[in-house]
């Protein structure tokens, strides 16, 4: 779940330089990190110093015509034309995520690559030349390429991928800039910078660039979320200058299942919310919120915000929950993110003087039926690791875990 999502407007551009997206095609000599977190180029014995991008119009025409070639072949790789291969990186899985019989597995699998990727250690590489490699902010037109990252991560990049795929990568449509990480012309790695910092398919050396340009434009978001391995990473390298944190949660079990289980009956009054019934849900919500993060959603703008997701959730017919005889919530959970490969269930939550009456597992049983039959095909959620009571129910519905995420709040 994601309890932060909208709490602040923010500004995507501010503080973010213009970066130039061909930036790094030609190659160089080789590359450090500057004490400022720029990129030092060294100058070869007996050459003049650079003067910036400027000195293009002066150099010989081979340069220029080398230049322009190399451009082309990228152009010709990221289109798929001229026999390159598309910038579409095949999935890990098929679309429902079906490996060896079940999703379960699929994702499993996916996880212990990607943690795999993430535990190698760079610290002692040698120098290298940078040709193609580079990061920058996404363009609208990035979006193929995009979606394809996502698309090898379907379960852990559901909650980004669904945003991406309403509002594309507009930034002031996304809530915030998608930044990609470059490595041979090929779009590998991403990070969503909006109320959230979210590593997705993050690689070492592309944590690296995204821990530079969130430390250089200054903390923007309430949270850092995102697969255990790479998020503790971007938070080493971010502590120094963002730390400390409020709370730093650094095992949180994400859980998948694609079926319903087989001993225990859904909620018959379980139900989905209407939009007439705001005010019914709201207080559950903002309940749920404050004993899930520590603070209340309506500070700062009144939770302006938070009203307007939570009336999108409503809206979309995505909010459900069961009333007592006097019309008050006594369960509620909604389904956050949806694709057409797997959705996420968040702010699962019962009242507090109906805890320990066996509400949780049939009202979970309830909300899993609507999401398999209306939503995907794979159901995920993530939950703190010191919730054992929480952890319990979703094993009793039949979820399963496949991997963790990590949460920093600020």
């Amino acid at each position: 779940m994601d309890p932060h999502e909208g709490l602040r407007p923010i500004d995507p551009h501010e503080g973010l330089r213009p970066v130039d997206p061909h930036e790094g095609l030609r190659l160089v000599n080789p590359v450090s990190v500057s004490e400022a977190g720029g990129l030092v180029f060294s100058t070869p014995p007996g050459a003049a110093p650079r003067k910036g991008r400027g000195e293009l119009r002066d150099r010989p025409p081979t340069t220029r015509t080398r230049r322009t070639e190399r451009l082309s072949r990228v152009r010709r790789r990221e289109s798929g034309a001229g026999g390159g291969s598309p910038q579409r990186a095949a999935p890990t899985t098929d679309g429902n995520l079906q490996a060896n019989g079940t999703p379960h597995e699929a994702a499993r699998l996916s996880f212990r690559r990607y943690s795999a990727e993430i535990s190698r250690t760079h610290q002692h590489e040698a120098p290298h030349v940078l040709t193609q490699t580079t990061s920058r902010v996404l363009e609208p037109s990035d979006l193929d390429a995009a979606l394809a990252v996502l698309d090898r991560e379907p379960v852990a990049n559901a909650f980004v991928t669904s945003r991406v795929q309403v509002a594309g990568l507009d930034p002031w449509r996304l809530g915030g800039e998608m930044w990609g990480w470059y490595e041979d012309g090929m779009l590998t790695s991403l990070c969503y910078a909006g109320a959230n910092l979210v590593p997705i398919c993050a690689t070492p050396r592309a944590i690296r660039a995204f821990a530079d340009r969130a430390r250089r434009a200054g903390r923007r978001c309430s949270s850092i979320v995102g697969p255990s391995e790479a998020t503790a990473q971007l938070w080493r390298l971010l502590e120094p200058h963002w730390g400390p944190a409020r709370e730093v949660r650094g095992h949180q079990p994400l859980m998948v299942t694609d079926r319903m289980p087989a001993d225990i009956a859904p909620d018959p009054y379980v139900r989905r919310i209407r939009k007439d019934e705001m005010e019914t849900i709201m207080p559950a919500c903002v309940a749920m919120f404050t004993e899930e993060v520590g603070v209340s959603p309506m500070a700062g703008d009144g939770g302006l915000l938070y009203q307007a997701r939570v009336a999108e959730l409503v809206g979309s017919g995505r909010s459900f929950a069961r009333l007592d005889d006097n019309g008050k919530v006594v369960f509620k959970a909604e389904i956050g993110a949806a694709t057409a490969q797997a959705c996420q269930i968040q702010g699962v939550w019962v009242a507090p003087e109906y805890r320990g009456m066996g509400l949780a597992a049939p009202g979970m049983a309830a909300v899993l039926r609507y999401a398999l039959a209306d939503v995907a095909p794979v159901v995920s959620l993530y939950v703190n690791d010191f919730n054992t009571a929480a952890r319990r129910t979703y094993l009793k519905v039949g979820f399963q875990e496949v991997g963790a995420f990590m949460s920093v709040l600020f």
